[in-house]
């Protein structure tokens, strides 16, 4: 072990081509987790705020808030099946926002709700709206007044709230008669009646599956009912997206793990004859082992502190358009995955000196 990190120390040019190596690919890793996880936040947010177990949509909505109308006489059946506690209706109108004193439109989602979301206080009065931080970007700021879709309504921002954006356009939480009347004058053919939502948020007592089952038959089959972690993956684009970047951070990490495999197959190589006279002189196999896993679990870490810094940096720069944001458990997966990649990678010269012959090695050398 001594010697391992003594070789670290005194010939660390050695290591040095590995180790930028595996930092650019823990930039590639931390840059792609992020955008992915900047993608899914962004998208998912106003759903994932919902303090509710189900999400029920009109049965031929394909699970889209969007095309799913449930009227108040469904609504009612909804409330009335076993295991339901609670229900709020729900829906979503995606508008341009005229913003004062800005030239371009601002994407904004707007959310009407009657209650029960985390992150989110009580539904404001009519006109008004919290709006998600995500706005801030577009010089939205409290106390302005917003101009919502073609028709130009306006909605006074009342304050922020946070992570509850919606397909990547800002929240915008209105109560439900402001959200009627942007919806129908933005889409005429959207209009909703009073009492009628897209989508009705409920939260139940037991199981949420089997309560899911229990709706949709009270309902004669007119309802969709999903949980909500379902609901959040049937979003347009999160499952898809989300499994692309796991392949792709997947392969990331085998490259990462060749790369480390490859540079002490070498390392190795280069070794046999000190090897050989480490076991003539009484070190055992399993202590040069080791100092090679030692040696490649040093180099993962400096990389990864390499890599971490540039990635802050790359953040730090980045447009707020672009939907990249760092996380702590991301940072996490990342470091615990280059370490162990790099520890497998190094493990597979050990065969190579668990074989070597002392005399051999010695003679080979001389």
């Amino acid at each position: 072990m001594r010697l391992a990190l003594r070789e670290l120390r005194r010939a660390p040019r050695r290591f040095v081509a590995t180790t930028a190596a595996l930092a650019l690919i823990v930039v590639l890793l931390l840059l792609l987790g992020g955008l992915s996880d900047g993608l899914y936040l962004g998208s998912t947010g106003a759903l994932r705020a919902q303090r509710a177990d189900l999400v029920v949509f009109s049965a031929e909505a394909r699970d889209s808030a969007i095309r799913s109308r449930i009227d108040a006489e469904v609504r009612e059946q909804v409330a009335a099946a076993d295991g339901v506690v609670d229900t709020h209706g729900f829906g979503v109108a995606l508008v341009g926002a005229r913003v004062p004193g800005r030239s371009e439109l601002a994407d904004a989602a707007v959310l009407g709700y009657e209650g029960a979301v985390s992150g989110v206080p009580d539904p404001p009065p009519s006109g008004e709206a919290w709006a998600d931080r995500r706005l801030e970007a577009d010089g939205v700021e409290p106390g302005q007044t917003l101009l919502l879709g073609p028709a130009q309504v306006p909605v006074v921002v009342a304050g922020w709230v946070s992570d509850t954006s919606y397909l990547l356009q800002g929240g915008l939480w209105v109560e439900p008669g402001t959200w009627r009347e942007v919806l129908s004058r933005s889409r005429p053919d959207a209009a909703l009646a009073g009492g009628t939502f897209q989508t009705v948020m409920v939260e139940v007592e037991g199981d949420p599956d089997v309560v899911a089952a229990r709706i949709d038959t009270q309902t004669g089959g007119a309802t969709r009912t999903l949980t909500v972690d379902k609901a959040v993956l049937a979003l347009p684009g999160v499952e898809a997206q989300n499994s692309t970047f796991r392949q792709i951070v997947g392969v990331t990490f085998l490259v990462a793990g060749l790369v480390v495999a490859l540079f002490f197959a070498l390392l190795t190589l280069e070794r046999i004859g000190l090897y050989g006279v480490l076991k003539a002189v009484g070190a055992s196999t399993s202590q040069l082992a080791v100092g090679l896993l030692i040696q490649a679990v040093a180099v993962s870490a400096v990389a990864y502190l390499l890599g971490a810094a540039v990635s802050l940096g790359v953040a730090a720069i980045t447009p707020p358009d672009i939907p990249l944001r760092l996380t702590g458990s991301r940072a996490v997966f990342v470091a615990v995955g280059v370490v162990v990649t790099a520890g497998l990678g190094g493990a597979l010269s050990l065969r190579r000196v668990a074989r070597v012959d002392p005399a051999s090695a010695i003679g080979t050398a001389g």
